[in-house]
Parts: structure tokens; sequence; C-alpha cells
């Protein structure tokens, strides 16, 4: 009998547990660091690089279609230009399957 008390007042005592596990406000100290780390992440994917990329997948575009450059490696570029700026949908839909599934 003091095992089933012992397991069911473990059971109640679960929630308690999880919500102190919860993430609270960002540590003392990090705003700094925090406000480095969103510059870089504007600067990475602003206007400046949005345009950068354009012109990268354009050029490279051209050197696949002119025969100087490998399908291979344009194709890589491409790619990679489109994970890039679509990390972010490409994570929500991620996130988005995995709470469906579980």
């Amino acid at each position: 009998m003091t095992a089933r008390l012992a397991a069911f007042l473990a059971v109640l005592a679960a929630p308690a547990l999880a919500h102190a596990q919860q993430y609270g406000p960002d540590p003392r100290g990090s705003g700094p660091i925090l406000a480095a780390v969103n510059w870089v992440q504007g600067t990475l994917l602003g206007n400046v690089a949005t345009a950068v990329a354009v012109v990268a997948v354009a050029v490279v575009g051209f050197m696949m279609l002119s025969g100087r450059m490998n399908w291979r490696h344009g194709i890589t570029v491409i790619l990679g230009c489109f994970i890039l700026f679509g990390a972010a949908a490409i994570v929500a839909g991620i996130q988005t399957a995995a709470r469906m599934a579980g």
C-alpha cells in the first residue's frame, strides 16, 4: 500500500517539476551576446545578403548555361541559397510535423 501511495504522490508532483524546467528570461549578462548574435543574423539574412545571393544565383546560372561551370557545383550553390534563406520555414515545417506525429 505504501508503494502505491508513493507512486500516486510522484505522479501528482510530476507536473510541478515540469514547470520548474521552463525557460525564463535570458540570463544576466547575455544582453551584449544576444545583440551580437542578432546583428550577425540580420547581416546574414538582411537586404544586402539577399541582393548578393540573387547576384550569385544569376552568375552561377549564366556560367552553367555557358558551359563554364559544372552543373553539380552550380546546383549546390543554388540549393545552398535556398536552404540558407528558407531555414526558418524548413524548421517550422519540421516542428509542425513533429507536433502532429507526437
